[in-house]
């Protein structure tokens, strides 16, 4: 029993050495099988492998144009007690780093959400477990009811496995809860006045957006959120109020009105008058004064203020010149000023001697 288990290692190792030095041949039946040349078919030797005790498979690699990355496997094959080995067969197989084509995909499965276009029709599985006939319940109590009311019937409707995974779909979508705008704010669409519930048992967890400035005419969950809700507060005020620009480097250059050369003539003559008028006080105030003599040092100081009054009151009665001779130019020119001239002349004669005497 033992001497048949050496035996049988023993013609195994030698039946793996015929299998493994194969390699010549089996770059041979390369050449055979492409029928090119040598250094434009196969390249260096990359190593075999046992695949079962008859059988080794030796990978070349590839040198053809268009096949970069792939190789070449040649199946050699041998019986117990063969000095060598016999081609059993030669592959061109892809090897790790080869360019290959996306794997295959059925029709059915290859046509994705958005590929829909304008003229383009789509048919429904015979077997979509989304649809149920029209005649049988859809598992939503409202909205059996509502159709039964109003006789309306479909050939098929939503079944609950297609509400269900619709509404899957919607929450783990870009307008669920989990989206990156949700996340960024506090507020929901459920207490937004622009979120319109959807009829039936969906209602509770989707709704419609009505702003036009968010996720317009998308089914939105209740617990999304954005920053157009309807309860965001204005923004508080900040800054300096706004106000109207003033240029400082424009001057305004205004022209005044130039009065006729007649009546500046008029203007700058007629204040004289009032004013001698006006020293008639001042000349009467001078007669007490002569005419007593001891009182006369206590009631100089008097005249002398009297006096100024009398030349503070020509100031405004110049002021008043012209107003008067708009009014009536022809009285005020008819005045007579010999009477002021006279008055004048008693106050001049009054003598100051009294005065050094006390």
């Amino acid at each position: 029993m033992d001497s048949m288990i050496e035996r049988t290692e023993q013609g195994s190792e030698e039946l793996t050495a015929v299998l493994m030095g194969a390699v010549d041949a089996a770059r041979t039946a390369i050449l055979e099988f492409e029928g090119g040349a040598a250094d434009r078919v196969v390249g260096e030797y990359l190593g075999g492998a046992l695949e079962d005790p008859f059988a080794v498979t030796h990978r070349f690699l590839a040198t053809i144009p268009g096949y970069q990355g792939w190789q070449w496997a040649v199946v050699v094959a041998a019986h117990p007690g063969a000095d060598h080995a016999t081609i059993s067969e030669v592959v061109l197989v892809p090897g790790p780093t080869a360019l290959l084509a996306p794997q295959w995909v059925p029709w059915q499965d290859r046509v994705q959400p958005g590929d829909l276009s304008p003229g383009d029709l789509l048919a429904t599985p015979a077997d979509d477990p989304r649809l149920v006939p029209g005649y049988l319940s859809t598992g939503d109590d409202d909205l059996d009811e509502l159709a039964a009311e109003v006789g309306f019937g479909k050939r098929q409707v939503l079944s609950q496995w297609g509400r269900i995974e619709a509404a899957e779909r919607w929450y783990d979508g870009d307008y669920g809860p989990g989206a990156a705008m949700a996340r960024a704010t506090r507020k929901v669409c459920r207490d937004c006045a622009y979120y319109l519930e959807l009829a039936g048992s969906l209602g509770t967890l989707f709704g419609v957006c009505a702003n036009e400035m968010s996720a317009d005419g998308h089914v939105v969950a209740g617990e999304y959120g954005c920053g157009a809700h309807s309860d965001t507060p204005q923004p508080a005020t900040i800054g300096s109020p706004q106000f109207d620009p003033f240029d400082d480097g424009v001057l305004d250059l205004t022209e005044m009105p130039r009065e006729p050369e007649g009546e500046a003539v008029e203007a700058a003559g007629e204040p004289a008058e009032p004013a001698a008028e006006a020293e008639e006080p001042g000349a009467e105030a001078a007669e007490p004064a002569a005419e007593t003599a001891e009182p006369a040092a206590e009631t100089a100081e008097p005249a002398a203020e009297t006096a100024e009054p009398a030349a503070e009151t020509a100031e405004p009665a110049a002021e008043t010149a012209e107003p008067a001779a708009e009014a009536d130019p022809e009285p005020a020119a008819e005045a007579d000023p010999e009477p002021t001239a006279e008055a004048v002349e008693p106050a001049a004669e009054a003598d100051p001697e009294p005065v050094v005497e006390t």
